[in-house]
């Protein structure tokens, strides 16, 4: 059989609730030339019976045998298994809209870079509409809105241990994309939605999944979903939220703290918690987050 163009990497763990909506956006792409490889952090739960169920010689399930605790661990696993040309990630509690491999790898075909990171919107609990987030020089953006080639990763390496940065793991592999000279382009189409898991305590033991199956549906219901979305971003101000750059900075660092949590300080009720040591960081927010 041919290599697919793109293989898609979704890292998992012990949320199989959520997971078959993630997969489901997978599934619905445009662009159907692609392998899906679901890995799990060493899973304990349903979650490879539910990837089992789907009637798709694509998708592959594998199961880490020991827990590494941050998607690197799954994410380095799923680029040893790779085949395709380009490689997506995908958060497995969040969602793509149906052109998210069709327009950046279309961008990348057509402009020969290495990365291409589309518009992704953050959202909140019980938002309506939420937060655009583009990339940032040295910072990158969130997995779920990069495709790489994957000569990228063969070149410079795959993920890191987050034990041993003082950056989170993606903002780290960007910054060896970076540094090694690669080509990056923005792809000014909304494309991926965010729900981050950090804004929601105890996920993980509660494992809920309304908000993924609600949005999912908006987006299969709407033809127009993607400039609906995007005029009440800026009816609702939140586009220009995002703009200057110092106002986008100052977002990222709310609205997406895994990422840059090593730097910076958040507030949980009437106490702060400081992310000053490697790794640090991830084990409060799994705490938060309700992972034992």
């Amino acid at each position: 059989m041919p290599a697919p163009r793109v293989t898609v990497i979704i890292p998992t763990y012990n949320w199989s609730t959520v997971l078959r909506y993630a997969i489901s956006s997978v599934l619905a792409q445009t662009m159907q030339d692609f392998e899906l490889i679901v890995v799990g952090d060493a899973c304990t739960d349903d979650s490879e019976q539910v990837v089992a169920a789907i009637d798709d010689p694509r998708v592959r399930w594998i199961n880490l045998p020991v827990n590494v605790g941050h998607q690197a661990g799954p994410n380095n696993r799923g680029l040893q298994e790779a085949k395709g040309e380009f490689v997506a990630y995908l958060g497995h509690d969040d969602l793509w809209l149906e052109h998210h491999l069709q327009c950046t790898t279309d961008a990348l075909d057509r402009t020969g870079a290495a990365v291409a990171h589309s518009l992704l919107m953050s959202v909140s609990p019980g938002q309506e509409v939420g937060i655009p987030v583009m990339p940032l020089p040295g910072v990158g953006s969130a997995p779920s809105c990069a495709v790489y080639r994957r000569s990228v990763t063969g070149k410079i390496g795959g993920w890191r241990d987050y034990r041993t940065l003082d950056i989170p793991p993606e903002s780290d592999l960007f910054r060896r994309v970076e540094a090694a000279g690669f080509e990056t382009l923005f792809v000014p189409r909304l494309s991926a939605i965010k729900f981050p898991a950090l804004f929601r305590k105890d996920v993980y033991r509660d494992r809920p999944s309304h908000e993924q199956a609600l949005w999912l549906d908006r987006i299969r219901s709407n033809p127009d979903f993607e400039p609906t979305l995007l005029a009440r971003m800026i009816a609702s101000d939140q586009a220009v939220r995002a703009l200057p750059a110092r106002k986008l900075i100052r977002i990222l660092a709310q609205e997406l703290r895994e990422r840059l949590a090593w730097r910076l300080a958040r507030r949980s009720g009437h106490r702060a918690i400081f992310w000053t040591t490697k790794g640090a960081g991830i084990e409060l927010q799994k705490r938060y987050k309700g992972i034992k």
